[in-house]
C-alpha cells in the first residue's frame, strides 16, 4: 500500500499548503472518502510485536521444578524397566503442560479482548461535522480535534491552536511539556522542536487544537520505532508470584523430606529401592501444588472477563486483588452517580425566574413563567439567553431514530437545546453567526467565552462559566425591560443557592456588544467589562441503578464518598437523593484548602460530601483517607486527575467522558460511566478473591493428605496403602479437574453483606492453617481406615489399595462441595445443585475412577480390582461423614465469628 508522500516535511509548510498537499480542508473528508482511503492505506494501528511460537510456548510449560523432578523419577523408573510408572509419570507432564498451554492461550484471548475493549476514540470533522471515531479508522487528511487530556492518535500538522502543550517524552526524551503552534519552522528542524506538529502517542497537557492527520500506523513517528508501545498485559500478579514462590519452597522441603525418608526407608527399613523410590516419587507428586500458579492465573483471567460484562475493564491485573479490600470509594457525580442527561430547569433573570420543560436533549418544550408560556416577543431576555447558550458552545445535537443524544459535553447538549426551545429552530439556530475567537474552558478561570460575527457586522462576546467567575467579570445586569441596570451580586448569590438546593448545577451567563472590528479575544476583553444576562439551572438526576448499587455498597461496610466540583447546595441535594449516609455535612474546595494534613486527615473519614473540589484537592483527599490505613477507590476523568488515580489503591477512569491520561492512570476503565459498574466490579474482585481463597484451600488440605499417608507408611514401615503409581493417578485426574472447577465459581449469596477483607490480610491465614491440618488429619484416617478395614477383612492388598483409592478421590470431591461455600453454608440446595462446571468435572471424575476400577486393561496398569457395591457405598458414606464433620467445624467457627465482630463492631 502507498502512503502520502513520506518526504513532505509538514512542518515547514504553511497549515493550508499541508491541506492542499494532503487534499482535504477545514471542514474535513467526507465519509466516502475517509472509507476510501481506508481501503487504501489500511487500519491505524502499529505492527502487532512478534509472538513467540506455539512450540515454544508449549515447551515453556515444561521449565518447572517439579516438572524437572519427574522427567528425572521418568528416567529412573524407565531405567529401572517400571515402563507403568515411567509412562504415567510421562501423562501426567504432559498432561499439566496441555491444560496449561490451552488456559495460557484463553487468557490471553481475554487479555486481547480487553485491549479491543479499551480502543481510544478520536473527535474528527467528517462531512463538516463533529463526529466520535474509533482511532483505528483514522486516515490521512482526516481533521482532527484534541483537547487536555487526549492521547494523539495520529501523527498531525496543527491548523489550530489555543495554548497548547503537548508531553513528548516517549519521543524526544523531554520531560517538560513543549509549546505546540501553526507557524511553520525550518525543513530541517529536530523532532522536539517541530512546533506545529502532534505525535502519535504523545499526550495533550493543555489547551486545545485541530490537526491534520499526516501519517497513520506504522508510518508515524512512534510506528518506525519499533515496538515502543506495543508492551503486552503480562498475565501476572503479586498473588500469583507469591504463590509461585510458595510453591517453590515448598518443592524444596518436599525433596529435602523425600531424600530423608528415601534414606531412612533403604538403610533402616530395608526396603528395596525400587519400590522405596518409587513411594518416594508419589511423595513429591502428592505434596507439591504443581498446578496451583496455573489455576490462580486461569482464576484471574475469568475474573477479567466477569467485569468486562459488567463493563469495568481491567488494565493491569493485580487490581483484582485490590477490589476484594476496597473500603471507600469516591465518586465523582456527573454521568457516575447522576444519568449524565442534563435538561435546562430553570432560568434565572433579572426579577423573573423561568421553568423550562422538555426531556433528555430533545430540543422539543415549553419555556414558562407563572403556569404560562413564555415567548421571547414579550421576554426578550430569552433570546439572550437562547444566543448565549447556542453560540457559547462547542457540542452538537444529533437525532438517531426518535432519540437525541450529544457529540462533546453533556451541559453544552442541554443548553443547545433550551435554544432550540427558545427559537423554534431546532439542534441548530444561530446559524448566520461566525466564530472568530475563543477562550477555552479551563479549571483555572471557569469560564468559556467566544467572539462571534452575525447579521450585519454586529459582533458580540458571549461568555459562560461558574457563576462566581462570570458576576466577577460583569458590571451590570440585563433589566426586565431590556436594557441595562447595576449588578445586585446580593440577589445572584441568593439564587444560585435557591437553585443549588433544589439539585440544579448553576452556571451564568453573560454578553458585551464590541465593534465589527473587534477581531481577538483575550481575557482584557472580559475584566469588568460584562452584562450579567442571568442563570440557568439544569437538572441531572440520578441513576435508578447508582440509588441501588450505593445502598449495596453500604450492606458490604464500604463508604461511598461524592467529590464534585458543583456547588454545595446541590451536591447536598444528589447525595439526599442517591442516599449517602451523611448528606448533610459538605466540606467545599475552600475548606480543604484552608486545613492542613491533620485536620484534614480526621474531617475526612466523617464527611461523605466535598463540593467546588478541584482535582488537586482529591489527590490530598486520598492520602487523607489511606492514612486512616483504608483501601481507597478512586474515580476520575480529567488529565488532572491522573496522580489522584494513581495514589489510589484502585484508581478508575471514566471510558465515555475519560481522557487517554486518565485512563492509563487507573487500573479499570468502566466503559459505561456508571456508579453501579463498581459496585459490581467490587463484587466480581472480591468473587474472584474468594475463588483463590478457595483453590488455595482445595489444593494444599487434599496435597498435604496425599502425601501424609505416603510419609505415615514409609516411618511406620509398612505397605502403602496407596501405590506410587495411583497417587500420580489421583493428582493427574483431581488437579486437572476439580481445582480448575473453582476459578469458575459465582459470587456466593453474602458476598456484598461482608466488611471488606483488610487490606494487609494474608492469604495463609491461621485459619486456612488450621484447616489444613484438620482435613489433612482426617485424609489420613479416613485412607488408612479404609485400607485396615479391607485387609481386616482378608481383601488382597491390591484390592486394599483400591479402596483407599477411591476414598481419596470421594474425600476430595466432597471437600470441593465444602469449599464452594467457605463463607456460609454447605448445606442448602442451591449449594448442593452446584455448577454446571462441577458436575462436569465430578462426573468427569467418576467415570474415570470406574475405568481405572472396573476396565481390565485399566487394572492391569494401575494395579486395581473390582469393588463391590456394598464397599462402594461405604467409601461414599465415610465422604458423607467427612463431610458433616469439617460442615459442623465451619459452623462452629462461623457461629463464634459472629458475636465477635458484632462486639468489634460496637467498640
Amino acid at each position: 500500500m502507498t502512503h502520502p508522500d513520506m518526504a513532505a516535511r509538514y512542518h515547514a509548510q504553511h497549515a493550508g499548503d499541508a491541506l492542499d498537499t494532503l487534499d482535504t480542508t477545514h471542514a474535513g473528508l467526507s465519509t466516502e472518502e475517509a472509507a476510501r482511503r481506508l481501503s487504501e492505506y489500511g487500519a491505524n494501528r502499529l505492527p502487532e510485536p512478534p509472538k513467540p511460537s506455539p512450540v515454544l510456548r508449549f515447551l515453556a510449560h515444561f521449565h518447572n521444578v517439579l516438572i524437572y523432578v519427574l522427567l528425572g523419577a521418568a528416567v529412573v523408573t524407565a531405567a529401572l524397566q517400571h515402563w507403568i510408572d515411567t509412562g504415567v509419570i510421562l501423562a501426567v507432564v504432559i498432561v499439566n503442560a496441555v491444560i496449561g498451554y490451552i488456559q495460557e492461550g484463553r487468557a490471553e484471548q481475554a487479555m486481547a479482548a480487553i485491549r479491543g475493549m479499551l480502543a481510544p476514540h478520536s473527535a474528527v470533522l467528517r462531512d463538516g461535522k463533529r463526529v466520535s471515531v474509533d482511532a483505528a479508522d483514522l486516515v490521512p487528511g482526516d481533521i482532527v480535534l484534541v483537547e487536555a487530556g487526549d492521547r494523539v492518535p495520529a501523527d498531525l500538522r496543527l491548523i489550530e491552536a489555543r495554548g497548547l502543550k503537548a508531553e513528548e517524552a516517549i519521543l524526544t526524551g523531554e520531560s517538560v511539556p513543549v509549546d505546540k503552534g501553526t507557524r511553520p519552522v525550518d525543513a530541517d528542524a529536530d523532532l522536539g522542536d517541530r512546533t506545529p506538529m502532534l505525535f502519535s502517542g504523545t499526550l495533550v497537557a493543555a489547551g486545545t487544537g485541530r490537526g491534520v492527520v499526516t501519517a497513520t500506523g506504522g508510518h508515524t513517528q512512534i510506528g518506525r520505532i519499533s515496538g515502543m508501545l506495543a508492551e503486552v498485559e503480562t498475565l501476572t500478579t503479586p498473588l500469583v508470584a507469591q504463590m509461585d514462590r510458595f510453591a517453590r519452597w515448598l518443592t524444596v522441603f518436599i525433596l529435602m523430606l523425600a531424600a530423608v525418608l528415601l534414606a531412612y526407608g533403604y538403610f533402616v527399613g530395608h526396603m528395596a529401592f525400587s519400590e522405596l523410590f518409587m513411594a518416594v516419587v508419589g511423595l513429591s507428586v502428592a505434596a507439591i501444588p504443581e498446578g496451583l500458579p496455573a489455576v490462580l492465573t486461569i482464576t484471574l483471567a475469568v475474573g477479567v472477563q466477569a467485569m468486562a460484562r459488567r463493563n469495568a475493564i481491567v488494565r493491569r491485573l493485580p487490581a483484582i486483588e485490590t477490589l476484594g479490600s476496597v473500603s471507600v470509594i469516591c465518586s465523582d457525580k456527573t454521568g457516575t452517580l447522576t444519568r449524565n442527561e442534563m435538561t435546562v430547569a430553570s432560568l434565572a433573570a433579572a426579577e423573573h425566574i423561568y421553568s423550562v420543560s422538555g426531556n433528555g436533549y430533545a430540543p422539543e418544550g415549553a419555556v414558562r413563567w407563572r403556569e404560562a408560556d413564555a415567548h421571547p416577543e414579550d421576554h426578550a431576555v430569552l433570546m439572550e439567553f437562547a444566543r448565549t447558550a447556542a453560540l457559547c458552545n462547542d457540542s452538537v445535537l444529533r437525532v438517531r431514530g426518535e432519540d437525541w443524544h450529544v457529540e462533546g459535553d453533556p451541559m453544552e447538549g442541554a443548553l443547545l437545546a433550551l435554544a432550540g426551545k427558545i427559537t423554534g429552530d431546532g439542534a441548530e439556530p444561530f446559524q448566520s453567526w461566525c466564530r472568530d475567537d475563543a477562550i477555552p474552558f479551563d479549571a483555572a478561570h471557569r469560564y468559556m467565552a467566544v467572539l462571534h460575527h452575525g447579521e450585519e457586522g454586529a459582533a458580540r462576546i458571549h461568555v459562560k462559566g461558574a457563576p462566581e467567575a462570570v458576576l466577577a467579570l460583569c458590571r451590570d445586569q440585563r433589566a426586565a425591560g431590556g436594557g441595562t441596570e447595576p449588578l445586585d451580586p446580593g440577589y445572584w448569590h441568593e439564587m444560585v443557592d435557591t437553585l443549588a438546593a433544589e439539585g440544579q448545577r448553576v452556571i451564568a451567563v453573560a454578553v458585551r456588544m464590541v465593534p465589527g472590528g473587534h477581531a481577538a479575544l483575550s481575557t482584557t476583553d472580559l475584566d469588568g467589562t460584562l452584562t450579567l444576562i442571568g442563570l440557568i439551572g439544569l437538572i441531572d438526576p440520578p441513576r435508578a441503578e447508582a440509588i441501588a448499587a450505593v445502598a449495596e455498597c453500604r450492606a458490604a461496610g464500604i463508604r461511598v464518598k461524592m467529590i464534585t466540583g458543583d456547588h454545595a447546595a446541590t451536591a447536598r441535594a444528589i447525595a439526599g437523593m442517591i442516599g449517602l449516609e451523611n448528606h448533610e455535612r459538605v466540606l467545599t474546595g475552600a475548606d480543604v484548602e484552608a486545613m492542613d494534613d491533620a485536620a484534614l486527615t480526621d474531617a475526612v473519614v466523617e464527611t461523605d460530601i466535598f463540593a467546588r473540589t478541584s482535582p488537586a484537592h482529591k489527590l490530598r483527599l486520598v492520602t487523607a483517607l489511606q492514612s486512616h490505613g483504608l483501601t481507597i477507590a478512586m474515580t476520575g476523568d480529567g488529565v488532572n486527575d491522573a496522580p489522584a488515580l494513581k495514589r489510589a489503591d484502585a484508581g478508575i477512569a471514566m471510558g465515555l467522558k475519560g481522557s487517554e491520561a486518565a485512563k492509563e492512570a487507573a487500573e479499570f476503565v468502566l466503559a459505561d460511566d456508571n456508579f453501579a459498574s463498581i459496585a459490581a466490579a467490587v463484587r466480581e474482585g472480591r468473587t474472584v478473591y474468594d475463588n483463590i481463597k478457595k483453590v488455595i484451600s482445595w489444593t494444599l488440605p487434599t496435597n498435604a493428605g496425599e502425601a501424609m499417608t505416603i510419609i505415615v507408611a514409609l516411618f511406620a514401615g509398612m505397605a502403602l496403602p496407596i501405590t506410587a503409581v495411583q497417587i500420580l493417578w489421583v493428582n493427574l485426574i483431581t488437579a486437572v479437574t476439580l481445582g480448575i472447577a473453582l476459578a469458575f465459581e459465582p459470587s456466593e449469596s453474602g458476598t456484598m453483606r461482608r466488611p471488606p477483607r483488610p487490606r494487609d490480610e494474608p492469604l495463609l491465614t491461621g485459619e486456612l492453617v488450621w484447616h489444613i491440618v484438620l482435613v489433612s488429619t482426617l485424609f489420613l484416617t479416613a485412607v488408612f481406615g479404609m485400607y485396615f478395614y479391607a485387609i481386616d477383612k482378608g481383601y488382597d492388598q491390591a484390592l486394599a489399595q483400591t479402596l483407599a483409592m477411591n476414598m481419596l478421590v470421594v474425600l476430595e470431591i466432597f471437600h470441593l462441595f465444602f469449599i464452594r461455600n467457605i463463607h456460609g453454608t454447605s448445606l442448602t440446595w442451591a449449594a448442593v445443585r452446584g455448577t454446571r462446571i462441577v458436575w462436569a468435572c465430578v462426573v468427569a471424575v467418576t467415570a474415570a475412577q470406574f475405568a481405572i476400577t472396573y476396565v481390565p486393561p485399566l487394572q492391569r496398569v494401575f494395579g486395581t480390582q473390582a469393588v463391590t457395591l456394598a464397599d462402594g457405598l461405604l467409601i461414599v458414606g465415610v465422604g458423607a461423614v467427612f463431610f458433616a464433620l469439617i460442615e459442623t467445624e465451619k459452623q462452629m467457627r462461623l457461629a463464634f465469628r459472629g458475636p465477635l465482630a458484632e462486639r468489634g463492631n460496637q467498640r
